[in-house]
Formats: C-alpha cells, sequence, structure tokens
C-alpha cells in the first residue's frame, strides 16, 4: 500500500489538530457548559415512528451491500489519482503492493487485487462485472428508500429532530465534542425525544450532506452517464477526481458507521436498540433481541448474495437489466459523442487488457506478415465479403483523440483508429 505523503499528513494530522483544541480549551478554560441543549419535542413527537424504524433499517441493509459491492469494484483497479490519465506512479493512493513493471507488458486485468469474498461482493479476484450489478441493484433501492425517508421526514414533524433551527448548533456541538474527545461523557438527553447538538449535526450531515455527495460523485465514474452529459465529470474536475471523492464518502459512511454503533453501546445498547427497533423507551431486552434477529438476516441475505453472484449469476444479470435498463435508456438514449482531443493531450501512459495472442494460428499469420490473414463477414447479411488485410486497408483509415473510461476506473486519452 501506498498514500501520497500530503494525503497521509492531513488524515492523521486534520482530526489530531481538532482533538488538541478540544483539550487546550479544557485545559486552559475547563469544560464548556452544556445548558444549550434543545428541548425536546412535543408529546407527539416522542419515539421513532414505524417508518423512521424501518428506512433505517433498509438504509444500513443496502448501504452494507453497496460498501462490500463498492469495495470489489475499487479491488479492480486499486489505485486513486487526481489526473485522467492514471499514470502509474502518478496515483495518490495504492491499494496494492505491486510496481507497475516496465520490463514486461502488465495489463489491467493483471493489477486487479483479490479481495476477501467475507469483505467484498462478490469477492477474489477480478470479478468488476458482478460487482457493478450488485452495486447499481442496490443503489436503486437505497435512493427509493432515501427518497421516502425525506418525504416522510418531512410530511411530519419529524424534521425538528434532524435539522437544526439555528447556528447555535455549532458551538453547542463543539461543546459536546470537548466532553467526548477529553473522555467527559455528558450526560444524554434521552434520545427517544430529542438529539443532543453533536449528534444532530453528525444525522443532518449524513442524510443531507454525505449521502446527495455519494449520489452525485458516483455518475461522475460511469462511462454512460458521461457518454450523455461529457460536462459532469468536469464538475469536481476529472473523472479520476470524482472517483477519488467517491472513495472518501465511503470512508466517511464507514467512519460514522463505527462511531454510531461504538456510542449505542457506550450510551445504553438495550434502551438505545428499544428506541429505534421497536419504538419505546423500555430498558428491557426486546429490542436488542429483536435487532440481533435483524442483524442476522442481513449478513444471511449478504451471504446469499455471493452465493447467487458465483452460482447463479445470469439470474443477477437478468434482474440487473431488468431494473436498470429502462432507467439508462430513459437517461442516456442519446448519447453524445465524445469530444476530439489534441495530440498534446494524449496520456503517456495508457492502461491494456489484452496482450498479443501466443497461439500457432497467429504465430503462423505473423511469420508471412499477415498475407494469409482474412476477414470474413457472413451469416444473416444480404451481401457475404470476404477480405485480406491489404483490402481492409484500401477501405480508409478513420481516427480520433477521445477519452476511454474503462469500467475498472482507470482512465485514459488515446488516439483510436478503425474502419467505420
Amino acid at each position: 500500500m501506498r498514500i501520497s505523503p500530503l494525503v497521509a499528513l492531513s488524515a492523521v494530522s486534520l482530526p489530531l489538530v481538532v482533538v488538541l483544541l478540544a483539550y487546550l480549551q479544557w485545559g486552559i478554560m475547563g469544560l464548556p457548559s452544556l445548558g444549550g441543549f434543545h428541548e425536546p419535542l412535543a408529546e407527539s413527537h416522542h419515539g421513532f415512528p414505524w417508518w423512521l424504524r424501518l428506512t433505517h433499517y433498509v438504509n444500513f441493509f443496502f448501504l452494507v451491500l453497496l460498501i462490500r459491492s463498492g469495495l470489489q469494484i475499487l479491488m479492480d483497479h486499486p489505485r486513486l489519482y487526481w489526473n485522467v490519465h492514471c499514470t502509474p506512479g502518478t496515483e495518490w493512493l495504492r491499494l496494492t503492493p505491486i510496481t507497475v513493471p516496465t520490463d514486461r507488458l502488465w495489463t489491467a486485468k493483471e493489477d486487479a487485487r483479490h479481495l476477501s469474498p467475507l469483505i467484498g461482493l462478490p469477492g477474489y479476484r477480478h470479478t468488476v462485472g458482478m460487482a457493478r450489478h450488485w452495486h447499481f441493484l442496490s443503489v436503486l433501492f437505497w435512493i427509493v428508500n432515501g427518497l421516502l425517508y425525506v418525504a416522510l421526514l418531512f410530511g411530519t414533524g419529524e424534521w425538528h429532530r434532524l435539522i437544526p433551527a439555528s447556528w447555535h448548533v455549532l458551538p453547542e456541538a463543539w461543546a459536546v465534542f470537548v466532553h467526548y474527545a477529553t473522555f467527559h461523557l455528558p450526560q444524554e438527553p434521552n434520545g427517544f425525544s430529542h438529539y443532543n447538538a453533536l449528534q444532530q449535526l453528525s444525522y443532518f450531515s449524513v442524510v443531507f450532506i454525505l449521502a446527495p455527495l455519494a449520489l452525485i460523485t458516483g455518475p461522475s465514474m460511469s462511462p454512460a452517464f458521461t457518454a450523455r452529459f461529457p460536462w459532469y465529470p468536469r464538475l469536481p474536475g476529472n473523472r479520476q477526481i470524482g472517483r477519488s471523492l467517491h472513495f472518501f464518502v465511503m470512508c466517511a459512511f464507514i467512519a460514522f458507521t463505527g462511531m454510531h454503533v461504538a456510542m449505542i453501546a457506550i450510551t445504553g445498547l438495550t434502551q438505545n436498540m428499544n428506541h429505534i427497533v421497536v419504538g419505546t423507551d423500555a430498558a428491557d431486552a426486546t429490542g436488542l433481541w429483536i435487532g440481533a434477529i435483524g442483524i442476522t438476516l442481513i449478513i444471511g441475505i449478504n451471504a446469499l448474495a455471493n452465493w447467487m453472484a458465483w452460482r447463479q449469476p445470469r439470474l443477477v444479470q437478468h434482474a440487473a437489466k431488468l431494473m436498470i435498463t429502462p432507467i439508462m435508456r430513459l437517461f442516456f438514449g442519446r448519447a453524445i459523442p465524445t469530444a476530439q482531443f489534441a495530440p498534446q493531450d494524449i496520456s503517456p501512459y495508457f492502461w491494456v487488457n489484452g496482450k498479443v495472442p501466443t497461439s500457432s494460428e497467429w504465430e503462423k499469420l505473423e511469420a508471412d506478415d499477415f498475407q494469409n490473414y482474412r476477414l470474413k463477414v457472413h451469416g444473416a447479411i444480404g451481401k457475404p465479403v470476404d477480405l485480406s488485410l491489404d483490402e481492409i486497408r484500401a477501405l480508409g483509415l478513420s481516427e480520433q483523440i477521445t477519452l476511454h473510461h474503462c469500467i475498472q476506473g482507470w482512465s485514459g486519452i488515446a488516439r483510436w483508429g478503425g474502419l467505420r
């Protein structure tokens, strides 16, 4: 693994600086007052309604599928760049110990890394096609669930719990953070009726900042989407910047989920599980047991997804085609031809995904400079043809310099040529 020193320094130093500031405030001024907690909601809005608890569970279910399939897609080209050329050595993050060799041809397929099926979906190596099917299916239902959640959130009074009413939430959230960072756990408000400022700001950010960022950065990696809307990848800068930002969003979701689960356990696991699972403020273990069953179900369905990917791949492909193709036809039916690039834009390195054949038939053709090569076009056509290589060349060569987006994740600008 290799990471850019600047990115590594930022990833480590920024959280440390924030924690250091919290300790400085504690050491100099003492712990800040926590008197600014929001007042509980009206009695009618105590607790979590059934639709919120259900969408919360469904969100977690599909988020797990998205992260697992996303990791599998990432490991098919385990390098992240800020530039569109994807030249080896320019990546800011390399999730592989391999340095691209310079003494022989190295394909993008060879660069793909193995991922345990316990982590990735479907796991193992170079399974990007199936991973994309699961990713697209999962994101479709994740979006539908999210839209339903937001609609119900604003259709009821529940948005008051989640959305800050004033900028005072920022200093209040910082005050709570100082307590947590210095290990002075504050007295928690009853989450059954309201959140503290840090909780409210965190949940608001996940729903209205992090989730939209995932939806915005994802399409910048889609060849079909960028062919239809060629201006879109330029919004973040280029396709590779969009891919890197999408990676950061995934990391943020993972970090939030880990901290969220930890805080649920620290601040009262049994009662918190009753809040979000069964919608009561009781202290018994009902929510804990039902929650355990729900998590077991998620694990089981994820195992089934892996099994289907390997044992019933056509079923997964047909399901993805049935649900995704109509959407693609609706939005991407009028693909705009990719813009031409100038010769100076050509990438200094271009990943390849094929090697020169080594069969005896190829070697025989190569030995006589392909003089005996024939291209036969026949079958259900009106006029079958049989062309030699010279006859093919006589048809005329058409060239263009364009940007290639590979579904593995890499991109590059090259001169392409062929017959029209």
